[in-house]
C-alpha cells in the first residue's frame, strides 16, 4: 500500500514539473518605429502570429512599444524578432527579452536619422483615400530592402521617400505599392487587389 502511495505521489510531482516547464516564458519587449494606425498595430501582431505558442501580445501605437511572450522552450532569438518586425514592414529600435531562467538579453539603440551611403529622395503620385491607404502605402515602401524614410499626404497624393539607390531603385518601390493596391503614376494595382480594399480606400484609378 505504501510503494503504491509513493508511487502516486512521484507520478505526480513529475507531472506538475512537466506541466511548468511547459508553462515556461520568455517575455518579449520591443520599441518600433512606423507603427502610425490600428490597422499597423494589426498587421504587426498578424506577422507574429506565425511564431507558434505567441501569448498576451500588447501593442501601444503612440509608443511603439511593442511586448509578448513565448515559450521558453523554443529559444526565440534577437535576430529573429527583428527580421519578423522588418517582414512586418517596421524598424525595430530596441529589444529586451527576459528569459524564463531570469537572464535578460538587449540590443542597443539603432539610429533612425543615420542615412545609407548612396541615399537619395524621390517624389511620386501614388492614389489613395485615408489614413489606412497611409498606412498601408507606407508599410508596403517600408517592405522594399533600402528604404530609409517614407511619407504621404492623403491631400496632394504625393509620396515622398528616400532610399539606397545601391539597394533599390524607385521603380521596384512603385511595383510593390502597386502589389499593395495602389496605383502610381508607372503603375497600376491589379483589379482584384484593388477591389478588396476597404470601401473607404477606393480612390479615382489612376489613367482609366
Amino acid at each position: 500500500m505504501k510503494k503504491t502511495i509513493i508511487v502516486t505521489l512521484v507520478v505526480g510531482m513529475m507531472t506538475v514539473f512537466g506541466a511548468n516547464a511547459q508553462k515556461a516564458m520568455d517575455k518579449f519587449m520591443v520599441q518600433v518605429d512606423g507603427l502610425g494606425c490600428p490597422f499597423c498595430a494589426y498587421g504587426l501582431e498578424k506577422k507574429f502570429k506565425e511564431f507558434k505558442g505567441i501569448k498576451q501580445v500588447k501593442i501601444d501605437i503612440e509608443t511603439g512599444d511593442f511586448s509578448f511572450a513565448y515559450p521558453a522552450e523554443k529559444e526565440l532569438t534577437l535576430v529573429a524578432v527583428h527580421q519578423q518586425v522588418e517582414k512586418a514592414g517596421y524598424t525595430p529600435i530596441t529589444t529586451k527579452i527576459e528569459r524564463a531562467d531570469g537572464t535578460i538579453e538587449a540590443s542597443e539603440k539603432q539610429s533612425l536619422s543615420a542615412k545609407t551611403e548612396g541615399t537619395v529622395t524621390k517624389k511620386l503620385m501614388v492614389a489613395g483615400n485615408c489614413g489606412m491607404c497611409e498606412a498601408r502605402i507606407t508599410e508596403a515602401a517600408k517592405g522594399v530592402a533600402g528604404v530609409s524614410d517614407i511619407s504621404w499626404d492623403k491631400d496632394t497624393k504625393m509620396m515622398e521617400v528616400s532610399f539606397d539607390a545601391g539597394a533599390t531603385t524607385l521603380s521596384e518601390i512603385e511595383k510593390t505599392i502597386a502589389k499593395a493596391g495602389h496605383d502610381t503614376k508607372n503603375y497600376k494595382a491589379e483589379k482584384g487587389t484593388y477591389d478588396q480594399l476597404p470601401a473607404c480606400c477606393h480612390y479615382d484609378r489612376i489613367g482609366k
